[in-house]
């Protein structure tokens, strides 16, 4: 067997080892006890890809290529290293640009170097390239949108369909063009209409949707991985691609559930994304009542001579970095016999699985962090529930006013529970920018302060009591 065949023949056992890696990988990351396990599991898995590529190379590789990884994989590790959870989507989103943004460069270096072109690669390049623009553009608007550098309010342009219909059709003809006479202008002409149409489908979703569209990015920055394997002939990136392109593309439909949102309105720009028409005469119930508020010592009291408490964590406690000083208080009251378990909303911190991340690096234990379905059944027997700088998926107007921007979303039940204490910083509205019927509630008392000075002046003061 020459050595050509043999390198070959182990990088192809190289690459299905990383695969397996990879959808491990992914398996793991299902769960916060396997989490850890599968980060691993996608480190080593791109190690192996990386090496197995590099014995593989026609030519010794480039010195300059070996420091662009290795200085790739510092400034990447250093980015991980200084990001706030609270920053993460918008670091997700910046990924995300890279992906696409490799995807052009790749396209344009096969267009260039080739003379002669098959149909079915200039295909694969120009899908490429549209894919990667498109997603390269999309993402830079979501990273300026969730940093909070231009604004979150939806752009809803006249005839904005027509137009996005238009870019579609006119990048069907390019791409015809292209793959007939592989003409350069054809591919440029098509890698501009992509970047417009990038920007013009994130501009028109709004602030509070902007986690579907990140996941949305996510998926397509794997179909754009996977357009780029079929042009390289790698198989490992078409699999890859794949499995990035797919879960991401199921996480935005559970997503868009659980926010009561169209998957169709995040691909399509905002396409039946406007909220729910009032019927004729109807204007959004007003809130009826007061707020009342109640101190460390009222709070404390309660807590207590509870037997069932409930935390319900948002993006507040995540600002504030509080979970620490929430576990604090949990481990407390546990000793003291009460029973106290987490209500996780799906998109709780906008963004899935980060207060389950945040809840895990403070030691809470796993078992009593519970999901939405698992807990709403259990408030009408809960003693006191805590919402923690949490707003709108609590919200009971997503259940009882048809006419609200989020009826419709499923939204954690905590109303229904003896005592309700709402932590917040102020009087003002959510994330979604609007008023919330629980705060006036009865059985619903005010905790205002910053969510980890709150907290740990609670702490201080259950202690004293016991």
């Amino acid at each position: 067997m020459s050595t050509e065949i043999q390198n070959i023949v182990l990088a192809g056992a190289a690459y299905l080892v990383a695969a397996v890696l990879f959808i491990l990988s992914l398996k793991g990351l299902g769960s916060q006890v396997t989490a850890r396990r599968g980060n691993w599991y996608g480190i080593i898995g791109m190690v192996v890809a990386i090496a197995a590529t590099l014995a593989v190379a026609e030519h010794t590789p480039r010195p300059e290529l070996l420091a662009a990884i290795a200085g790739g994989g510092v400034i990447g590790g250093l980015m991980a290293a200084r990001v706030g959870m609270t920053q993460m989507p918008e670091l997700v989103a910046l990924l995300h640009s890279f992906v696409g943004l490799a995807a052009v460069l790749v396209g344009y270096s096969l267009q260039l170097g080739s003379k002669h072109m098959p149909t079915t690669e200039a295909v694969e390049i120009f899908l490429d390239v549209f894919i990667g623009a498109l997603t390269f553009t999309g993402s830079i608007l979501a990273f300026l949108k969730l940093r909070g550098s231009v604004s979150g309010k939806p752009m809803l342009l006249p005839g904005r369909h027509m137009a996005n219909l238009l870019m579609a059709i006119a990048s069907l003809v390019l791409a015809g063009v292209y793959a007939s006479k592989g003409q350069l202008w054809a591919l440029g002409a098509g890698t501009a209409i992509a970047c417009v149409l990038g920007v013009h489908l994130v501009a028109a979703i709004g602030g509070a949707d902007m986690p579907v569209v990140v996941s949305m990015l996510n998926s397509y920055s794997g179909w754009t991985a996977a357009a780029a394997g079929f042009m390289l002939r790698n198989d490992l990136l078409i699999i890859t691609g794949a499995l990035v392109g797919s879960s991401g593309a199921i996480l935005s439909v559970i997503m868009c559930k659980a926010m009561n949102r169209s998957i169709i309105s995040v691909i399509f720009g905002g396409f039946g994304g406007d909220a729910p028409k009032p019927a004729a005469g109807a204007a959004p119930a007003a809130p009826a009542g007061d707020m009342t508020d109640l101190d460390d010592k009222a709070l404390a009291s309660a807590l207590l001579e509870a037997k069932e408490v409930v935390i319900i964590p948002g993006y507040g406690m995540a600002v504030a970095r509080a979970q620490h000083a929430v576990r604090e208080l949990t481990d407390f009251l546990r000793g003291k016999g009460v029973t106290v378990r987490f209500a996780i909303h799906p998109v709780a911190g906008r963004l899935p699985g980060h207060m389950n991340v945040l809840l895990a690096e403070a030691n809470v234990p796993y078992d009593i962090v519970l999901e939405m379905d698992e807990i709403n059944s259990d408030f009408p027997a809960t003693d006191v529930s805590i919402v923690i700088g949490a707003n709108d998926i609590v919200n009971p107007a997503a259940e009882d006013d048809p006419t609200s921007p989020i009826a419709g979303m499923p939204v954690l039940q905590v109303w229904k529970s003896k005592l309700v204490v709402v932590n917040k910083r102020s009087k003002g509205a959510g994330y979604a920018g609007i008023d919330n019927p629980l705060f006036y509630k009865p059985n619903t008392k005010m905790y205002f302060g910053d969510a980890k000075g709150a907290i740990e002046k609670l702490v201080t003061e259950v202690k004293s009591r016991g």
